[in-house]
């Protein structure tokens, strides 16, 4: 029971800009930004313009706190821990963007860790695969 109590205690970490106060989700692009069937740019500048936060509504990011940048593969959406924001709402907003560029039928937004999403490409199996259908 003694380390518990420890590890809350980082000393540095409490100064400043503490960590756990900034929740970050992340989108891996990587399969369809190196097949370049994705642009990554777009796709960030499409999450800017829809995601919601505060009351419901769109374009108050800033205010929010809410950043989002991008690499080559990988969107980070960085967001207040108290804004509680929604990481179902990036996977709808990833879909619906998919959907905006026809690639919902190539590839799926999965859950890769507790606040991550990949989009992987649909296994296509040699006619056994009943799932495929979603």
């Amino acid at each position: 029971h003694q380390h518990k109590f420890i590890t809350n205690n980082t000393g540095k970490m409490a100064k400043g800009k503490a960590k756990k106060s900034t929740v970050k989700f992340v989108i891996d692009c990587a399969a369809p930004v190196d097949d370049k069937v994705l642009d990554i740019a777009s796709f960030e500048k499409y999450l800017n313009e829809r995601i919601k936060v505060g009351d419901g509504k769109t374009g108050n990011l800033a205010q929010c706190g809410v950043v989002i940048t991008r690499d080559r593969t990988k969107i980070t959406v960085a967001s207040p821990q108290d804004l509680g924001f929604s990481k179902r709402q990036l996977k709808y907003l990833s879909k619906r963007y998919l959907k905006k560029q026809q690639l919902r039928d190539y590839l799926r937004v999965i859950a890769k860790s507790k606040n991550s999403y990949e989009l992987k490409y649909y296994q296509i199996t040699a006619g056994d695969d009943e799932e495929a259908e979603e």
